[in-house]
């Protein structure tokens, strides 16, 4: 059921809150129902609240549900562990609608949000010693720990960062058990990785304390081609450790970028992971900057490999990955001649990467004289562009001055997609800049 900021603020929240509550006790079938019925209410609730936020605000100070949200959030945590919880997925649907709740609420049930993270932390630890005594293993529990790591992580982002610095100690101790049991699944690894990517992601540097115990479980992720997805989850954090550390990143970079490079020679890695690995070479370069040039020559050669594949446009699966595959080569581009461009002219090296400046502009015009590129690999190469004509300015004005070029651009312009539609004016007015010398 759908809620509309009407229906949910004309005085019947009371009487109707009520009659939820009370439906969460019924059988399985009924409670999920009421379970889903919190989630769209809290969504419905919350969006109501931010159509009335202030310019100056960033999240509202309360709404509809603030008076009951304690009660809510403690019957459902309540009903996750009923004894019939595991019928009509009623488990599933509880905690859906607490990470609603938590993922939905206002500054005044910040309190709540706080306690939850409490709950939840102390659910997934209580689990996991049980799991370690017992050495039971089986979908049951992974399905459990799953939801917890999700809650886990959905609370996380809505802590603020001091308040998750200070439990960050217990819950990244969670997290490396889960990495270090008996239970080698995909599923209990890939859960941890991405609940560990959340703690980096809003403790940002205060995580350095613990690269020394997690390092070793991203090296072993990073090489199981065998579970592609626990080699992809690895992969976006190593893009989380670029955005987080920045320069510092460099202290790993050798190894990691060892492990990319073999990741992607390897035949038996799923091809999906891919496009995301040379993506992350481009996260690397901005990370670190002129000292990317150590790695320039390999990955240029990779990167113009993979730009040479071909694929028959009468499979849709692959020209799907055609186009996925082409934005990684493009981002990839991008970081590099950001990365290598640095921050104060004394550092620039982008004449390094001079002699490859016709490599990468022979696939930003393939990809312009190509019908089936997608918008989004439109909206990269007018990035990419518009990055190399800032980069190097009227010294490549020779260079960029073909039909293909201007046709990117006018697709760009003509986008309906808004993103797309500014970086192509943005590359435009890079282009004119330098048309203009």
């Amino acid at each position: 059921q759908t809620f509309s900021w009407y229906n949910i603020s004309s005085g019947i929240n009371a009487e109707y809150g009520a009659a939820l509550l009370l439906s969460l006790d019924n059988e399985p079938r009924v409670a999920t129902n009421a379970c889903w019925a919190f989630s769209s209410l809290a969504e419905s609730a919350y969006e109501a609240a931010e159509s009335l936020v202030g310019d100056n605000e960033e999240e509202p100070q309360t709404y509809v549900l603030s008076s009951f949200y304690p009660t809510i959030v403690q019957k459902l945590l309540f009903t996750t562990s009923r004894t019939d919880a595991n019928q009509n997925n009623l488990r599933s649907a509880a905690y859906e609608a607490i990470m609603e709740l938590l993922k939905s609420s206002p500054r005044d049930c910040y309190v709540i949000v706080q306690e939850t993270t409490v709950t939840i932390i102390a659910r997934l630890e209580e689990l996991l010693h049980h799991r370690q005594n017992s050495n039971e293993k089986g979908g049951s529990f992974n399905d459990l720990q799953s939801l917890l790591c999700a809650t886990l992580q959905c609370v996380i982002k809505k802590m603020q960062q001091g308040d998750a610095i200070q439990i960050a100690d217990t819950v990244m101790s969670a997290f490396l058990m889960m990495m270090s049991s008996n239970d080698k699944s995909s599923e209990v690894q890939e859960d941890a990785l991405m609940a560990v990517g959340t703690v980096m992601e809003v403790t940002e540097k205060h995580f350095a304390k613990y690269m020394d115990s997690f390092w070793p479980y991203l090296m072993a992720s990073l090489q199981n081609h065998a579970e592609y997805s626990v080699c992809a989850s690895a992969v976006g954090i190593v893009g989380d450790m670029c955005r987080v550390f920045g320069p510092d990143i460099a202290n790993f970079s050798d190894k990691i970028m060892d492990l990319l490079v073999a990741a992607l020679s390897d035949v038996a890695l799923h091809q999906s992971v891919k496009p995301s690995i040379l993506s992350t070479f481009g996260d690397i370069a901005m990370a670190i900057g002129p000292a990317y040039t150590k790695y320039l020559q390999p990955v240029i050669h990779i990167l113009k490999q993979a730009s040479e594949a071909t694929v028959d446009k009468n499979d849709y699966e692959m020209l799907d990955y055609f186009n996925e595959l082409r934005e990684g080569i493009l981002d990839a581009y991008s970081g590099i001649v950001q990365g290598l461009k640095g921050e104060d002219a004394a550092n620039n090296q982008l004449e390094q990467l001079r002699p490859y400046l016709q490599i990468i502009l022979s696939l930003i015009i393939s990809v312009s004289e190509d019908r089936d590129a997608t918008d989004s690999l439109i909206s990269c190469a007018c990035g990419l562009l518009g990055d190399i004509v800032t980069g190097y300015g009227g010294t490549v004005k020779n260079l960029v001055q073909f039909d293909s070029i201007g046709d990117l651009l006018s697709k760009g312009r003509r986008s309906r997609i808004s993103k797309t539609k500014s970086v192509a004016q943005w590359a435009s007015k890079e282009m004119k800049k330098i048309n203009a010398l």
